[in-house]
């Protein structure tokens, strides 16, 4: 029997602040809302873009599409290049998968995006399904997406556990009935994983590691 994990991207595997700050930063100019700090912009990291529009800014739901819009506009050029690997997380996949785990990604960026990302980075061909959004802002919520992966899983009776660095990867394994790792090294307020639920808490890629291991 195989354990399944499932890996969000952004705060997970990739650090994707710059591309995502930056591209964030031409949108809002673009949008009239110019100059605004990497501090405040850091809360894009994460979230489905337009909930983040609409709930940061208080855009319409139209008027958050159009952000959106602008946002992909530097961030397909730009951004989606924007990124690093986590430390010693190719090597964490790779010892993963030699002890008999099978691997996924359950992100809310778009689909095109992550395949781009883990190309990139030489960790595509790790991962037995991604899932991820889809362009029109369908399929971007956590939860949704989770169970996405579980269904392309099917009725295996082998466990599932979800790996993520904010509280919506929590609250949708949660939802999911799975267990779930919130992983530290990303971009979680303090506090915010244990609060959502976590079922385990990791504050380095080692300390991942050790736990993933622990759960095959």
């Amino acid at each position: 029997m195989s354990t399944w994990f499932l890996f969000d991207l952004d705060g997970t595997l990739t650090d994707n602040s710059e591309g995502i700050i930056k591209s964030a930063r031409f949108a809002l100019d673009r949008m009239g809302y110019s100059n605004e700090p990497d501090s405040v912009l850091r809360r894009f990291i994460g979230p489905p873009l337009h909930d983040s529009f609409m709930n940061f800014y208080g855009f319409s739901k139209e008027k958050a599409f159009e952000a959106v819009d602008n946002y992909r506009v530097r961030y397909r050029e730009k951004g989606v290049y924007e990124s690093e690997l986590f430390s010693g997380l190719r090597e964490m996949l790779l010892a993963l998968r030699e002890k008999g785990a099978k691997l996924c990604v359950a992100t809310s960026k778009p689909l095109v995006f992550t395949e781009v990302i883990l190309k990139q980075h030489d960790v595509y061909d790790l991962f037995e399904f991604i899932v991820g959004a889809n362009l029109d802002g369908s399929l971007t919520d956590k939860t949704e997406i989770i169970r996405e992966v579980l269904r392309r899983i099917g009725e295996t009776g082998e466990p599932a556990v979800m790996v993520g660095d904010r509280s919506f990867d929590i609250v949708g394994a949660n939802n999911c009935g799975i267990q779930s790792v919130g992983v530290y090294y990303g971009f979680a307020d303090p506090g915010e994983l244990e609060e959502a639920g976590a079922t385990y808490i990791a504050n380095t890629v080692p300390e991942l590691q050790e736990i993933l291991l622990s759960l095959i």
